[in-house]
C-alpha cells in the first residue's frame, strides 16, 4: 500500500471518532460506535434520541434519517410535532442522499441504494432502491464493513 492511502486510513479513524464523539454530545446517543456515518449526512435534529443505527453501518453522504412528523402533531400538545423512532439494524450499508422518513424500521443486512426515499419497513437480508424505495433482492448477506459478502449479479 502506499503512504497515501495509509496515511488517510488513519487520518479518517480518527476524524470518525470525533464526530462520533460530537454527535453523542449533540443527543445522538443511539447510533453505535462502529458505525461509520459520513460528515454530510443530515440526522434529525427535533429528536436525534429519537435515531437508532446498529453496528458496523456506513451512512454515506447526503442521506437524511429522520425522526420526527412535522405535519403530524403529538396528541397532547399540538404545538409540539409527532416524535416517533427510525431504526436502522447492523451491517447495513445506505448509499448516498438517501432519505429514510420517521418511523421506518431497516432490518439487520440491508443495502439502500443511492438516492432512496424509504417510506416503509424493509426486512433484513434485503436490497432496496428506488422512489419509493422498493425491494430487489433478498437473502443478502454483509461484512462487518459493510460490504456485500457473496456473489453479486
Amino acid at each position: 500500500m502506499n503512504f497515501r492511502i495509509l496515511l488517510m486510513t488513519y487520518l479518517s479513524g480518527i476524524k470518525r471518532k470525533c464526530l462520533m464523539g460530537f454527535l453523542h454530545l449533540k443527543g445522538y446517543k443511539n447510533i453505535d460506535k462502529s458505525s461509520i456515518i459520513e460528515g454530510t449526512v443530515v440526522l434529525d435534529k427535533v429528536n436525534p434520541v429519537g435515531i437508532h443505527i446498529g453496528k458496523n453501518c456506513l451512512i454515506a453522504g447526503g442521506t437524511s434519517i429522520l425522526s420526527h412528523e412535522h405535519i403530524y402533531r403529538n396528541p397532547d400538545n399540538e404545538f409540539i410535532p409527532y416524535m416517533t423512532d427510525t431504526y436502522i439494524g447492523d451491517r447495513c450499508f445506505v448509499g448516498i442522499r438517501a432519505i429514510i422518513l420517521p418511523g421506518v424500521h431497516i432490518g439487520d443486512d440491508c443495502v439502500i441504494g443511492a438516492g432512496c426515499v424509504v417510506n416503509k419497513d424493509i426486512p433484513s437480508g434485503s436490497m432496496a432502491v428506488g422512489v419509493p424505495a422498493k425491494i430487489i433482492r433478498t437473502g443478502i448477506k454483509m461484512s462487518d464493513k459493510a460490504t456485500l459478502l457473496g456473489e453479486y449479479k
